[in-house]
């Protein structure tokens, strides 16, 4: 199944940083993403745009990820040439992986 099915996702930036949060609609589905959706995964998954590191921040009261990618987004919204700048179009593209 892909992520869309079961969780919403959100974008955020700060200069070269994108961060996506992932959060499931229902909270029986926080431990399927919790356990399928890891940092390594999202590393992999955008390996053509994240040039840094992946952390995953789980916030369970929420059931909720947020993964937080450095050297994502070609150098930032003042320096990157990239049509989507702010990398708002992140957070739909996780929703296409499969888990």
């Amino acid at each position: 199944m892909k992520l869309r099915e079961i969780a919403h996702s959100r974008t955020g930036d700060k200069g070269n940083i994108s961060n996506i949060s992932l959060i499931v609609y229902n909270e029986e589905d926080y431990k399927i993403i919790q356990e399928k959706v890891t940092a390594e995964k999202v590393k992999e998954w955008f390996k053509d745009i994240v040039r840094g590191e992946v952390v995953r921040y789980e916030l369970p009261l929420l059931c909720s990820l947020n993964f937080v990618m450095d050297q994502a987004l070609g150098g930032g919204v003042t320096r990157s040439v990239a049509v989507d700048k702010h990398g708002k179009s992140l957070s739909s593209a996780l929703l296409e992986m499969e888990i």
